[in-house]
């Protein structure tokens, strides 16, 4: 079907669906490791790149291609590849970009795992890496040299919710070099909020594990860009490198999930406002970082570049580590967990969990807190999950 100029909910619904012998309405989850050729010829053919069609699952498969086709739509890129994570697309997208030698920028605001992945394995392999706050696009220009061949970063930021200007930073960047490649981490957003590629980025990575699929059920990562970039991702960074292939059934998931993602979206924003209210009024709490507050620093560049607010919430509460853990502990309804953009609300405690790698002086520098808490507002009536909130907060007043 040509999806092309229909509306998002059509696109994320019917781009990439094919037809299939059966005539099955959803597409097939094909389950295999290798695929037949019809002659030893076709198969030199295909391995020579002389004829399309599929050789093994590591390379390419009809249900991971389908939700590649979804997301570089979505996205507005020229191609996709899914991975097994979203530390797997990550890396796969950071090592196809630098060799030893070169270098990359990154805000020093990261997700745990991403931060290791820079601050501590890179580097082992000849790379350096520069972590500095993007929010001041000065500290860019003084980071920037010859030798830097990226520049990464999340907006919003995990777990401050610190917002960047994607098209300042860069415009910035491809004015010192224009061989830079911004890669741009989606996740808190989803293609319905916020299209990075649209704004100057070369690049968006996303934990597909997370609002993509909604459901809390699947583990995958998905890199979007030109055909050109992707193409070395697919051939060299994942089938050589991380070998992070996202298996069939995974990517079926997935599919099944995006059929649903604008109205989810939707429910989540509306139910993070409602939340983050509650939170701003609320003695306990010193400070909440939401992008659709007036209160919120980065209000004004968010809603230049985001469609709604999103559904992510970073609270400071007037506690220390243990009587944050013990409030959260109380909590009922809403999960302790991590991971995010399910259809359940999930609370968890960064400096202990998700950002537990990040040092004493790396989390004071990157405003995480003992007393942050990370809240990723699901679908329920939010007026159910206020009141456990409240009631969970109530001993700290």
């Amino acid at each position: 079907m040509n999806c092309k100029n229909k509306g998002f909910a059509t696109r994320q619904i019917h781009v990439g669906k094919v037809q299939n012998a059966a005539g099955s309405l959803c597409a097939p989850i094909y389950q295999t490791s290798t695929f037949e050729f019809e002659s030893v010829e076709q198969g030199g053919a295909r391995f020579a790149g002389k004829e399309e069609g599929y050789i093994y699952s590591r390379l390419g498969n009809p249900t991971t291609a389908l939700v590649e086709a979804k997301m570089a739509d979505l996205e507005g890129g020229e191609d996709a590849l899914v991975a097994a994570s979203g530390m797997g697309a990550i890396s796969t997208a950071l090592w196809s970009s630098v060799t030893s030698g070169d270098e990359i920028v990154a805000d020093e605001t990261l997700y745990g795992c991403t931060y290791s992945l820079l601050e501590h394995g890179m580097s082992q392999f000849g790379v350096k890496v520069t972590l500095t706050d993007l929010s001041n696009i000065e500290n860019l220009k003084k980071a920037m040299t010859e030798k830097t061949k990226v520049v990464y970063f999340e907006t919003p930021c995990n777990p401050t919710m610190k917002i960047l200007d994607i098209a300042l930073i860069a415009k910035t960047a491809h004015d010192f070099k224009s061989d830079i490649r911004v890669i741009v981490d989606n996740t808190f957003c989803t293609p319905y909020l916020q299209q990075p590629l649209s704004l100057g980025a070369n690049t968006v990575v996303h934990s597909a594990t997370k609002y993509l699929n909604g459901h809390g059920d699947v583990i995958a990562g998905v890199i979007v860009g030109d055909k050109e970039f992707v193409g070395k991702c697919r051939m060299f960074g994942l089938k050589d490198l991380t070998g992070a292939v996202l298996s069939p059934f995974d990517a079926f998931l997935m599919a099944r999930g995006m059929k649903t993602l604008d109205i989810r979206m939707e429910r989540h924003c509306a139910n993070a406002r409602k939340v983050a209210e509650f939170f701003e009024a609320h003695p306990a709490v010193s400070k909440v970082y939401y992008p659709g507050l007036d209160s919120f620093e980065g209000h004004e560049t968010a809603a230049k570049q985001m469609k709604l607010p999103g559904g992510m919430i970073a609270l400071e509460l007037k506690a220390d580590k243990a009587a944050t853990a013990a409030a959260l502990n109380k909590l009922e309804l809403c999960t302790v967990a991590v991971s995010l953009g399910d259809a359940e609300t999930l609370v968890e405690h960064p400096a202990t969990m998700t950002h537990s790698t990040y040092s004493a002086e790396e989390l004071k520098a990157a405003g995480i807190s003992e007393g942050l808490v990370r809240v990723s507002v699901g679908l329920e009536d939010p007026e159910d999950s206020i009141a456990y909130f409240k009631a969970g907060v109530a001993p700290l007043v």
